[in-house]
């Protein structure tokens, strides 16, 4: 691609998804990189929150079965519509609890540990909470996590080999998790490979999403993924602490949740008041607790731009622009100490890019106050995240000038080297 910011400009008008940058609002005079931590407010997004609101105002109680959204419905409704961006069929997704709670759902559903099968098998890369999940699992089953999680090792410390989580797939290991695509490096795993490696075992295997929903097309019941949970406050712009979501394969429909609740049961019995539980038969039966109605409706209005668009066209223009940005980082800030740690390959490479840096606290608060949002992740990382819906090619051309002034006139020796309370 040129570098020119004339030929910039042509790219940004020859977009076909670049109407859709004015369904967002985005903040003034700034450049909004990171998209990957919380995506910005759209104005459907709003307009179905607010049209939350008023039908509580009209409808109260009745909101359950009445409204235009009926409330007692709609983690379903949602579930199917997200559906489509995870590769799943009918049921098997529910928009549901948080990305740390469903995996304890998940993992307190499918951890069973059997004789010597008796250890999760995760990886020493994925986002901590993850960890700490299956950590605290492993000792509410009274097993020790120090010798019962088993972590693949990086051979470089941002990317993980394939060949090397499938030989630790051993007759010891009793369930799988592993990220999509990896937090920080932005790497994508082969899903369908791991899954189809763990079911020649007989070992469940899940995935966290968080970092690839919204970003990049799935096939998970084709892949014959076991389940899957995810945040839905990243790529897919549902708002801070959004619902979250889940899927399960449908062949495991009917299996007892390891977190019994209220919302898991049957909705034609879930009235009923009896003590015997006769849970959902599908993904809805891993939910636990009343669904929070204000952080799905965001999702209402989010999810339609997706169901327009289509996740091959999105993946197709954060391909272009992500690998745009990586050109104009080789070229024009060769020589001043950054290392590009994403995959380069496009079928690896997830929605944004990691620049590795030892001054890189410095660099994100110097980008800020130049009016570029970026994420820093510790100890010396940048990462950079130029989003399908709502990010032009001439951003990331600017994006880039910035940084090279800033590093040109040390702008960044003016700030601490030290990460701010939230990162």
């Amino acid at each position: 691609m040129s570098h020119t910011y004339e030929a910039v400009k042509d790219f940004d008008q020859q977009d076909p998804l670049a109407m859709y940058r004015n369904e967002f609002y985005l903040p003034e005079n700034r450049i909004y990189l990171d998209g990957n931590s919380l995506g910005l407010l759209s104005k459907r997004a709003e307009q179905s929150l607010l049209g939350m609101i008023e039908a509580w105002k009209e409808h109260g109680i009745d909101g359950w079965t009445t409204s235009v959204h009926p409330w007692f419905y709609l983690s379903e409704k949602l579930g199917n519509e997200m559906a489509p961006l995870v590769g799943a069929d009918a049921g098997e997704v529910i928009v549901t609890g948080s990305t740390t709670v469903n995996l304890h759902q998940l993992a307190a559903t499918f951890y069973e540990p059997n004789g010597k099968r008796t250890k999760i098998l995760a990886d020493e890369l994925n986002f901590p909470s993850d960890i700490y999940a299956l950590k605290s699992q492993l000792m509410l089953k009274g097993v020790d996590p120090e010798s019962h999680l088993i972590q693949v090792k990086s051979d470089d410390g941002h990317t993980l080999n394939e060949d090397d989580i499938i030989r630790a797939m051993t007759d010891e290991i009793a369930l799988i998790v592993l990220p999509g695509v990896l937090y920080r490096s932005g790497q994508i795993l082969d899903m369908e490979l791991l899954a189809k490696e763990a079911c020649k075992r007989g070992i469940p295997i899940g995935f966290d999403l968080c970092h690839s929903i919204g970003s990049i097309p799935h096939s998970l019941t084709d892949w014959d993924v076991d389940f899957a949970f995810w945040c839905n406050y990243k790529h897919l712009n549902g708002g801070p602490g959004a619902t979250a979501g889940l899927y399960v394969n449908k062949r495991h429909f009917g299996k007892l949740p390891g977190l019994a609740g209220w919302f898991s049961s049957n909705k034609e019995k879930q009235f009923d008041m009896e003590h015997e539980f006769t849970h959902a038969d599908d993904a809805g039966a891993y939910q636990i607790g009343t669904p929070n109605i204000f952080s799905l409706a965001p999702l209402i209005g989010s999810l339609s731009m997706f169901k327009e668009i289509g996740m091959e066209k999105i993946r197709a223009k954060s391909l272009k622009l992500t690998g745009y940005l990586m050109e104009l980082i080789q070229e024009e800030l060769n020589g001043h100490g950054f290392i590009l740690r994403n995959p380069i390959d496009d079928e690896k490479r997830g929605g944004h890019i990691f620049l590795e840096h030892p001054e890189a606290a410095r660099i994100c608060k110097a980008l800020k106050a130049d009016g570029v949002i970026p994420d820093f992740r510790a100890q010396n990382g940048i990462r950079l995240a130029p989003v399908a819906l709502y990010n032009t090619f001439e951003e990331v051309w600017k994006t880039v000038q910035i940084l090279k002034a800033i590093m040109n006139e040390e702008k960044y020796k003016q700030f601490e080297n030290k990460r701010g309370v939230v990162a």
